[in-house]
């Protein structure tokens, strides 16, 4: 069983600890390559919580967030969600942090019919596990259109190459997407790469991309691979921007391409600089709490709290916990905030098995290009 990373995120007066009210589990990657968007995902949680539980809770009840590292291991993802259920009777799950994980996990959760949130899932099919699946990370099916769109008319594309990890839900699923709207678009492929989970050297790839000579590279990647995959193609003297889909949306990016980057797309459900109240106060909050800028992750785990606190503020709990999962999944789908991203409200997913499933995000993304090491962005003015 896997060793809890923390217990309590809710409250402390005159150092006396309180006893907490409302249980909810965090399952995310705080060790390990995927780390780098775990962390801060559980810091929007955190912020989150400090600000709800300063307000008074949820009708008087406190939040308390058991925290457990799932290390974006399939295997440690069902540990850590049968011993959140079970043993520690979460009132429901926010994780895992990448598909991989929450396409393992996902269904031991509605099996035990318990709500499992995900705040970073973008590939498709992750709201098909059942009822009680629900997100506020934005699909890719939502975001790559406008994404390769906007690059297609700042670039003048004529032919794109793509490369992909082929062993990863998250990058499989990004590859699917943009495969499907580059043949939309009418944007044709010079040529597909692929590589594995744990690849460091892409030299080969990049050779036959370069050989294709294409005006941009399409790259479904998660942020360490893509940054590699950057250096490595301006070191053969590759020139063609990137177009990258949401694994890009880390600072590992550019700590390791630095400006290989330069010029790339990608989008994004959120924008640091968005002027909107609520944005600007999470960034500010965010800063004084931990030190550094948030990023989208952060954000999206910090919406995902408030919106299950809207909706909890509709329900009575009875300590039932039984009653009080079912009673939080039928209150979920009608909670809308307008918070770090934008206005957010659910959709039904539009699932492919013919049963029930569970519930999308419905949100606009952002369009970001890579200016100077950081994303920027993108006015097409």
């Amino acid at each position: 069983m896997p060793k809890s990373i923390a217990l309590i995120s809710a409250l402390a007066c005159a150092g006396v600890a309180q006893a907490a009210d409302i249980k909810i589990g965090i399952a995310e990657a705080l060790t390990g390559g995927a780390a780098q968007y775990g962390v801060a995902i559980r810091n929007g949680f955190q912020l989150a919580a400090d600000e709800i539980n300063a307000k008074g809770g949820i009708n008087g009840n406190k939040i308390a967030l058991v925290i457990e590292d799932e290390q974006a291991k399939k295997e440690e993802g069902i540990n850590v969600f049968k011993k959140l259920i079970f043993q520690d009777k979460v009132l429901m799950i926010f994780g895992p942090t990448l598909s991989n994980s929450f396409f393992a996990a996902g269904p031991v959760a509605n099996a035990a019919k318990t709500v499992v949130f995900g705040t970073s899932v973008t590939a498709n099919g992750i709201t098909d596990i059942g009822p009680y699946t629900f997100r506020n990370s934005v699909m890719e099916s939502d975001v790559l259109p406008i994404t390769v769109a906007t690059a297609t008319k700042h670039y003048k594309l004529q032919k794109v190459a793509v490369i992909y990890g082929n062993d990863d839900a998250f990058t499989k699923s990004g590859y699917d997407v943009f495969k499907k709207v580059l043949e939309e678009q009418k944007l044709p492929v010079t040529t597909t790469e692929t590589y594995v989970k744990g690849d460091v050297d892409f030299k080969a790839q990049l050779t036959k991309i370069k050989g294709s000579n294409p005006d941009a590279i399409v790259c479904s990647c998660l942020a360490e691979e893509a940054a590699n995959i950057m250096l490595q193609a301006r070191g053969l003297g590759i020139k063609a921007p990137f177009i990258g889909g949401n694994g890009f949306n880390s600072p590992k990016l550019f700590e390791i391409s630095k400006l290989a980057g330069e010029g790339t797309f990608v989008g994004s459900p959120w924008s640091n600089t968005n002027p909107a109240p609520a944005n600007k106060a999470f960034v500010a909050a965010y800063q004084q709490k931990f030190g550094s800028e948030p990023n989208q992750f952060a954000a999206q785990g910090y919406d995902a709290l408030h919106i299950a606190a809207a909706a909890l503020k509709d329900v009575k709990l009875s300590g039932d916990i039984a009653a009080d999962r079912e009673a939080l999944k039928n209150a979920l789908p009608k909670a809308t905030i307008n918070g770090a991203t934008g206005p957010f409200k659910f959709r039904p997913a539009q699932t492919k098995t013919g049963k029930p499933g569970g519930w999308d995000a419905d949100q606009k993304p952002f369009i970001y290009i890579v200016k100077g090491g950081k994303f920027t962005l993108y006015d097409s003015k």
